[in-house]
């Protein structure tokens, strides 16, 4: 089965037309959020490398941008991923991929492109932190730091696992590739339950196959979770305030109804929350009982990284890894 066609030229013009504008502001506000974003992500990677252990890699391109660029540079990475041909008898499929990631770009604080460059970029949102800060009351330099320790340790993620990104992006290829394929017991389930995910239109091993994605994420989110929160309140000193107000806020959207609800499912939010908890969980875990380097030899090679089953038991993945 080939990959689906794509009008990813169609999918970059459109995307940023159709994201909600950000909250209001002055543009001097906007001004200095950009320059104090800019200074956040450069401060960020030593107190990044000093917590992970990892050892801080050139500096990446850092780009503050609004939800418009974020949709269309999003475009453009999953072009390079999923090698998808480029082709107008694709309009429809971009069309979809225009209007998913335009729902997207209100909710993403910042994000790392690890492919295609000589340094990875890292993007921060700026209109979306504007608004989280806000709308969590929190001291705006102290939140805009934890963010930019958040990404940063991803940087640091790809810098010592330097086949990482490749290992990711050929998954990602291999299941784009693959047509859905109705599982009929998945669509029986779902009508039982009167709901509809996308995964409940895969086959089991295509959604095996995600499940194997979702394991990576979820170490690569969750020890980015923990790598923002311990800093201490020396580096950000309403740490503690911030994680309060910041798990209210994604415990308040999981409790949601009716078009949120469906919008969540179908964006897969709610997955991508649950891979901050579990994989936080993991990482703590395995810190405790192997210690920092132990922790980090998951970086040192593909099979070293957690299946979906270690990742629910991580000290199945202590046991193979460590003895």
């Amino acid at each position: 089965m080939s990959a689906p066609a794509v009008d990813w030229d169609l999918a970059a013009r459109l995307a940023p037309t159709l994201v909600r504008p950000g909250p209001p502001s002055t543009l001097v506000e906007r001004a200095l959020l950009v320059e104090s974003l800019r200074s956040a992500a450069a401060n960020a990677l030593p107190h990044a490398a000093r917590v992970t252990g990892l050892e801080p890699p050139l500096a990446p391109q850092t780009l503050v941008v609004d939800r418009g660029a974020w949709a269309r540079a999003n475009v453009r990475a999953l072009h390079r991923v999923t090698r998808a041909e480029r082709s107008r008898r694709g309009a429809g499929t971009g069309i979809e991929l225009a209007g998913a990631l335009a729902l997207l770009s209100g909710s993403v604080l910042g994000q790392v492109e690890p492919w295609g460059a000589d340094r990875p970029r890292l993007l921060l949102v700026a209109p979306n932190v504007l608004a989280t800060e806000r709308g969590l009351d929190v001291p705006p330099d102290d939140f805009r730091l934890w963010v930019a320790l958040h990404e940063q340790a991803h940087v640091l993620q790809f810098a010592a696992a330097p086949w990482l990104a490749g290992h990711l992006a050929d998954r990602v290829a291999a299941l784009w590739a693959q047509q859905p394929r109705v599982s009929p017991a998945a669509l029986a389930r779902a009508a039982r339950a009167r709901s509809l995910s996308p995964l409940d239109l895969l086959h089991p091993e295509q959604r095996a196959e995600v499940d194997r994605i979702g394991a990576v994420m979820s170490l690569l989110e969750g020890h980015a979770d923990v790598a923002m929160d311990a800093v201490g309140t020396a580096v950000i000193p309403s740490v503690r305030l911030l994680r309060r107000r910041f798990g209210r806020r994604r415990a308040a959207g999981a409790r949601a109804t009716g078009l949120r609800r469906v919008l969540r499912t179908v964006l897969g939010v709610d997955v991508k929350m649950a891979q901050y908890a579990q994989g936080a969980a993991f990482v703590r875990t395995v810190r405790r009982r192997v210690g920092r380097d132990g922790l980090n030899a998951i970086w040192s090679a593909p099979d070293q990284l957690p299946s979906p089953a270690e990742i629910a038991d991580p000290a199945a993945w202590v046991r193979r890894v460590h003895g």
